[in-house]
């Protein structure tokens, strides 16, 4: 089995087989409270290769791949920001390939970049094999909820002192990102403003991108600030929404969700090493 770190051209056949292996996945682990699991539509798929042939530009030594005789067997992509956290961006092995140790080689590699970072992130999904092995690299599992549904448009909260944000607010942001998760995200704003509209807290205490169907990623400093960040995103929602990434350290986004009347389900992992979940604060699954 060949591992080297990845290329350009390896990005598509990348995007295909975390599809098929997320998919797969989600067949495995849904309930009943979840939503349908599906396929990434057209615009998701062309997202993904953009994003991930950003990592390529920031992050060449922490993306990595695996080949053998019928092809991509599965890879990894990591990153790291002011050399002070490390984070996994995506993750997967070809399904029917699970527990035989390529995964285990995948996130070696991808560990060993962000090898002298003191801090560490990763969200993940519910197979069972994958949790074993990041428990057992170290990571401190935390789990994640997942609210969904209509939003009750008769309980929306008026909401002032948010605007609209723009590249000028870049140097606030990063300064946001220190104090809540430890590290700024520079470029991958870049990504992210693909999202989502950016929101900014007027006294600059926070900020969130929003998309069509929720929060993509929300940061602030206190609990008041995130609160009212995501009451707005919420009231731009347009059909079915989804706010995902929500850990036990964020109540304040249940209490949101749940007043809006979102329907409650549990999705998945946050790991965290050499630190707690970040709180307030809703992650984006790849960008953490």
């Amino acid at each position: 089995m060949e591992i080297r770190t990845m290329q350009p051209a390896d990005v598509p056949l990348a995007e295909k087989l975390s599809d098929d292996a997320f998919y797969h996945a989600a067949l495995q682990s849904r309930r009943d409270s979840d939503p349908p699991a599906g396929r990434r539509s057209v615009s998701r798929s062309a997202n993904w290769i953009t994003r991930t042939e950003g990592f390529l530009t920031t992050d060449p030594d922490g993306c990595f791949v695996a080949y053998d005789a019928e092809g991509l067997a599965g890879f990894a992509t990591s990153a790291r920001r002011e050399d002070t956290l490390w984070f996994l961006c995506t993750f997967a092995v070809r399904p029917g390939l699970q527990g035989q140790g390529l995964g285990k080689r995948l996130l070696d590699a991808a560990m060993a970049y962000g090898a002298d970072c003191p801090h560490w992130m990763l969200s993940a999904s519910d197979d069972p094999k994958a949790l074993r092995r990041y428990r057992l690299a170290g990571f401190d599992l935390h789990p994640q909820l997942m609210l969904h549904g209509e939003v009750d448009r008769s309980r929306l909260v008026a909401v002032d002192g948010v605007r609209e944000g723009s590249a000028a607010d870049l140097d606030l942001l990063d300064a946001i990102d220190r104090k809540v998760r430890g590290a700024a995200r520079g470029r991958d704003h870049t990504t992210l403003a693909g999202t989502g509209s950016l929101l900014v807290d007027v006294e600059g205490g926070g900020y969130a991108y929003a998309a069509d169907n929720g929060p993509t990623l929300l940061a602030a400093i206190d609990e008041e600030t995130a609160t009212r960040l995501l009451w707005e995103c919420l009231a731009r929602t347009d059909g079915e929404a989804a706010m995902s990434h929500v850990t036990g350290a964020n109540q304040w986004a249940l209490d949101v969700g749940l007043a809006a009347r979102l329907r409650i389900g549990t999705e998945g992992v946050l790991g965290v090493r050499g630190m707690a979940p970040p709180a307030p604060y809703i992650h984006n699954g790849a960008l953490l």
